[in-house]
């Protein structure tokens, strides 16, 4: 006869250190089991998108930082993007090679935060500290362009605040050349660790069409096996020039599309950007990034929906224009919003322990789920 357990309501966070920000998971459990979980969002209070209704075009770029203000440099990059399209603005090249260059500097940066964040979530503090201590070169080289660590307001409308640092492409190709080999130092220390593999494969299992039922992108979507980048598939910017791969999940530990796999994606991304990186900083050309920044920026009448591919995935600018210096709506499709909504899918049947290893493999920030 079958031990009949009553169903258990736990609360999970908004004070657990690994919810990564203010979440409130409601987890329904039948003993150690999880049956169901419910994420509870708007404890951050943002506000983002009303706030745009207010401001000027240019004035909104500081406001971008501060949703997933782990890769603010990409938000930038994802506002300009759209705001030019609407007004049908051409940015010179030089532009457009230190924006790719910034762009996948803070790609790096950001799953350096997500890969020893993981380690932490699952028991492995030492990785954090090599992956923090790489992050920091790359936040110096922003701090010497932009003035700023963490909220950049670095990528305007049309150009740049300035231009790149006069030690900017020396000390970038010094990082290209330095962290290559800390690549393998992670692996060897976590992605092949015997304790972190049991800990991650086969756990969390996200089926090819579950994940493109639910919109989900970026690297949680490509480690299911779905090859899917915009920088190829929607090129953006001048990514049609460069050549990389697009890393997708392979079950090399268990199944692909498990957290082992949405974690090893992120490891494969970290060489694609420095070899975009590469090709890059060796073909800056010269020019004068404020050259196309309007003095005034008044879009026509219309609506626009642009996208990027950020480091949790693609990150879209829906923007209504009605011909004044402010636009009458800005709505974002924020990848870690949308990627959140496959989680209670993912945890079910699974034990407690691996309710925060499938939250880590996801990669959030709560800064534009709750925006």
């Amino acid at each position: 006869m079958a031990l009949k357990t009553e169903e258990m309501v736990l609360n999970m966070g908004p004070q657990h250190p690994s919810t990564h920000g203010v979440l409130r998971l409601e987890l329904k459990l039948e003993g150690e089991l999880v049956r169901d979980v419910k994420p509870h969002i708007g404890y951050l209070h943002r506000c983002f998108e009303k706030h745009c209704e207010a401001m000027s075009y240019p004035q909104i770029v500081p406001y971008t930082d501060r949703m997933d203000y782990l890769a603010s440099m990409s938000n930038n990059f994802g506002y300009a993007v759209a705001v030019e399209r609407l007004l049908g603005l051409e940015v010179p090249e030089r532009v457009e090679y230190i924006r790719v260059i910034m762009a996948e500097l803070q790609r790096i940066a950001s799953h350096l935060v997500a890969l020893g964040t993981y380690g932490v979530d699952i028991g492995a503090f030492t990785p954090f500290l090599y992956c923090f201590r790489d992050r920091e070169k790359i936040l110096t080289i922003f701090e010497e362009t932009s003035g700023a660590r963490l909220l950049y307001n670095y990528i305007w409308v049309g150009g740049l605040a300035q231009d790149i640092h006069p030690d900017f492409v020396r000390k970038t190709k010094e990082f290209v050349k330095y962290f290559r080999p800390q690549i393998e130092d992670l692996n060897n220390l976590l992605s092949y660790n015997k304790i972190f593999i049991e800990r991650t494969a086969n756990i969390g299992i996200l089926p090819q069409e579950t994940a493109i039922n639910y919109g989900i992108t970026g690297p949680v979507l490509r480690a299911s096996g779905v090859k899917w980048d915009l920088r190829k598939n929607d090129p953006y910017s001048i990514y049609n020039k460069f050549d990389f791969n697009i890393p997708v999940g392979e079950g090399k530990m268990g199944t692909v599309g498990d957290s082992w796999d949405r974690y090893y994606v992120r490891i494969l991304e970290l060489e694609e950007s420095l070899k975009i990186i590469e090709q890059a900083i060796d073909q800056i050309p010269e020019g004068d990034v404020k050259a196309a920044i309007p003095r005034r920026i008044k879009p026509p009448k219309g609506t626009i929906y642009s996208r990027v591919e950020n480091p949790k995935g693609e990150l879209g600018y829906f923007i209504v224009s009605d011909g004044t210096a402010n636009p009458f709506r800005v709505k974002v499709r924020a990848p870690s919003f949308v990627n959140m909504e496959v989680f209670g899918e993912l945890c079910k049947g699974h034990l407690v322990a691996d309710v925060i290893t499938i939250l880590g493999s996801l990669d959030i920030v709560l800064g534009e789920i709750d925006r």
